[in-house]
């Protein structure tokens, strides 16, 4: 196993209100991290656009705080967070074949969904910027199926999908090294080979794709993600360029409403 990595904190509690919300009430208390904040219970946490999000007890929750340099740079973090939790995943399970990403923030097990990502910034205006990332994966259990929204992709916990059982603390163990690897990959080498990483791990690259935002839709061919990681998709009036929104395989009425996170 690797080992933990150097100058990166870490704690344990048994429950929390949510992880994301504690690093950031940690950073305005002048934390600096980097520090994971692992909670096997979360109380109040929450999914993308402040929809609510569920820990049953055997998953894993838990955030990063980071001092990225700018909100352009924390935006990368996403992908910094999903490069790593993808080899974690392949770390636990030894089993590449069956994990791939979704743009923005979701691992998919076998075309299900596994694993979520939620990026929260914050800090004193004109002051050091502070990041929360978020990690919610499905170890033990998958939320109720009446939680889940009409159309949302399926969820699998890695048991169902892998037979692999492992803690959330060991699981922490494999998470924080493959992240500090993407960390400081980014850091020195910048943007483009995480951009290349990302890309060979993509779920349905080259193949129809709907893209929402507030008001509009967007269909097309998910082409790739450009230097600053947006979404780039091939449609019938030319390419359209997406730094944000919420997508869906296929065509909308395939994709339903929008999905979990």
């Amino acid at each position: 196993m690797t080992p933990w990595p150097k100058g990166v904190l870490r704690e344990t509690h048994p429950a929390l209100d949510s992880t994301n919300a504690e690093a950031l009430r940690r950073a305005a208390a002048g934390a600096s991290g980097p520090l994971w904040l692992l909670a096997l219970e979360q109380t109040a946490a929450r999914g993308r656009r402040g929809r609510v999000w569920t820990q049953p007890p055997g998953n894993f929750g838990a955030s990063l705080l980071l001092r990225p340099e700018s909100p352009a740079a924390a935006a990368l973090r996403s992908f910094v967070a999903a490069l790593g939790l993808h080899d974690a995943l392949i770390d636990a399970t030894g089993r590449p074949e069956i994990f791939a990403l979704k743009w923005p923030n979701d691992v998919l097990l076998s075309g299900r969904k596994l694993a979520g990502i939620l990026l929260e910034s914050g800090g004193p205006a004109g002051g050091p910027l502070a990041l929360a990332i978020g990690f919610g994966v499905n170890l033990r259990a998958t939320p109720d199926a009446g939680a889940l929204e009409p159309g949302a992709t399926p969820p699998v916990s890695l048991v169902d999908g892998a037979g692999v059982v492992i803690s959330p603390a060991d699981f922490l163990d494999l998470l924080a090294p493959a992240v500090d690897v993407w960390e400081t990959r980014l850091r020195t080498q910048g943007f483009a080979p995480l951009r290349a990483a990302w890309l060979a791990r993509a779920a349905r690259l080259g193949e129809p794709m709907t893209a929402r935002l507030p008001g509009r839709e967007f269909r097309g061919r998910f082409e790739t993600i450009d230097e600053n990681g947006a979404l780039v998709l091939a449609t019938a009036e030319g390419r359209v360029v997406l730094p944000a929104g919420e997508v869906f395989f296929g065509v909308p009425e395939e994709a339903g409403h929008a999905p979990r996170h």
